[in-house]
């Protein structure tokens, strides 16, 4: 599987309701349309990575969702405007699992920065 898979391109984030209504943001945020001033851009963001999602919680663009499980659950909802059952979510969420891949041991050293002088 590809490192990057998913995040590559943009989407809106909301299509059927109002994105807000299910993750209580307490800011809401217009996504691209804050840079562009599209109004085609209104709630547009970046599409993540789904490589070593389940390690990177919270979840949603301002980490305002806990779990993963609420969050796919969100996703169906207002991406799909299904109501997703229990078993789907976790069917969903099992998959998620399935793109977590081994971090390199390096990847959790923490560097030795020079000092200033």
């Amino acid at each position: 599987m590809p490192e990057g898979f998913g995040g590559q391109m943009y989407q809106k984030f909301g299509l059927f309701e109002p994105y807000q209504k299910y993750t209580k943001s307490e800011k809401v945020d217009e996504g691209r349309f804050a840079v562009t001033k599209n109004e085609s851009d209104k709630y547009v963001f970046k599409v993540p990575v789904l490589r070593n999602v389940a390690m990177t919680p919270p979840y949603s663009h301002d980490g305002s969702v806990d779990k993963m499980e609420e969050a796919v659950w969100i996703m169906g909802k207002i991406q799909l405007g299904k109501d997703l059952t229990k078993e789907q979510t976790g069917d969903v969420v099992a998959f998620l699992h399935s793109l977590t891949g081994k971090i390199p041991d390096e990847v959790m050293v923490v560097p030795v920065l020079p000092s200033k002088e």
